[in-house]
């Protein structure tokens, strides 16, 4: 963002570089991861039910087949909805952004180019999980209305590989805030040779 731009609106900027005082897309994120990766889990127990249920009896824990079906659904919705705004923070949060120059992640990245990298790939993401919903809708409601088992194995790699790419893409947003200092309040006020100590008294 160009920081004239950003000067216009400096003071009401907090020591963290955001106008409010707690980032809002890293709490956001754990939502999305959160949700997902449950989703996801409760889809492979419900597939996995019949090798476990002696389990789930042994331990006298009611549980049916659809109750896991039923919390992978909801929590697939639930992670949909969310990473819009996930997804929408971290743009507001970006364009706010400003990093130093001359400094290299640990994957030889710069500033900008994570942040390119972290902007496209938290696009195409949001893409995959709104698919991966939709078609979770399908099988649910269309193709496997009937049956015992609502998913499809290749759903479930898909979503394996999903949570990977979830993994890569998070640690370039970790990566910002840690070697780069984005919104970090810490890092942003040590550049300003302010003392942490006294302000924590």
């Amino acid at each position: 963002m160009n920081s004239e731009l950003i000067e216009q609106v400096g003071g009401q900027l907090g020591a963290n570089g955001l106008p409010y005082s707690i980032p809002i897309h890293p709490n956001l994120v754990h939502l999305t991861l959160g949700l997902f990766i449950i989703g996801i889990t409760f889809d492979i127990l419900g597939v996995l039910y019949p090798l476990q249920k002696w389990v789930f009896k042994y331990l006298e824990i009611p549980v049916s087949r659809s109750n896991f079906f039923d919390v992978g659904w909801y929590n697939m919705v639930a992670s949909s909805i969310i990473t819009f705004f996930t997804v929408a923070a971290g743009f507001y949060e970006i364009m706010l952004a400003q990093p130093p120059t001359g400094l290299k992640s640990a994957w030889g990245l710069q500033a900008m180019e994570t942040m390119l990298w972290h902007g496209v790939g938290g696009v195409i993401l949001f893409a995959l999980i709104v698919g991966m919903t939709v078609w979770r809708g399908v099988q649910r409601f269309i193709l496997r209305c009937n049956a015992e088992n609502q998913v499809q194995w290749s759903y479930l790699a898909l979503g394996a590989v999903i949570m990977f790419v979830m993994y890569v893409h998070g640690t370039l947003g970790a990566q910002l805030a840690a070697e780069f200092g984005v919104h970090n309040t810490a890092d942003r006020l040590l550049r300003l040779g302010d003392n942490l100590n006294a302000m924590l008294k």
